[in-house]
């Protein structure tokens, strides 16, 4: 899994995100910061409002949280969701001693992206390619 300070760095560079069953998030600020919660039809449900998604906690009444807003959930994507979010610029993941490194094309370049996981390799590289067609 991605840290929690990656994850808040995808979400805060507009890395966008349709929830789906199985998908992983976390809620800052809300005295749940090392809880995980995960996207179900059983427990967490994706609702469409009038003013935009919601996420539904069932049966979660011990946290008090009936209704959240989408863009307060923050994503805690997958080493597969952040490889799909690359695309055709993803070129490889490769283990080092001590890590991985995700090769992607960056227009004319080749760049390195470099973490403990994999997960975290291929998050850091979605966060370079955001930041880069925001200039």
């Amino acid at each position: 899994m991605i840290s929690f300070d990656l994850a808040r760095r995808l979400h805060d560079a507009g890395l966008a995100w349709s929830p789906a069953n199985g998908d992983r998030f976390w809620l800052p600020d809300r005295d749940l910061d090392e809880t995980v919660f995960t996207v179900s039809d059983m427990v967490v449900e994706v609702r469409d409002q009038p003013a935009g998604r919601v996420f539904a906690f069932n049966g979660t009444t011990e946290w008090a949280l009936d209704d959240v807003e989408e863009t307060e959930a923050v994503w805690l994507p997958r080493l597969d969701q952040l490889l799909d979010v690359l695309g055709p610029r993803f070129v490889s993941l490769t283990a080092r001693s001590g890590g991985h490194v995700v090769l992607v094309e960056a227009g004319p370049r080749r760049e390195e992206h470099v973490d403990v996981t994999a997960d975290g390799a291929a998050g850091r590289a979605v966060l370079s390619l955001l930041g880069s067609s925001l200039r």
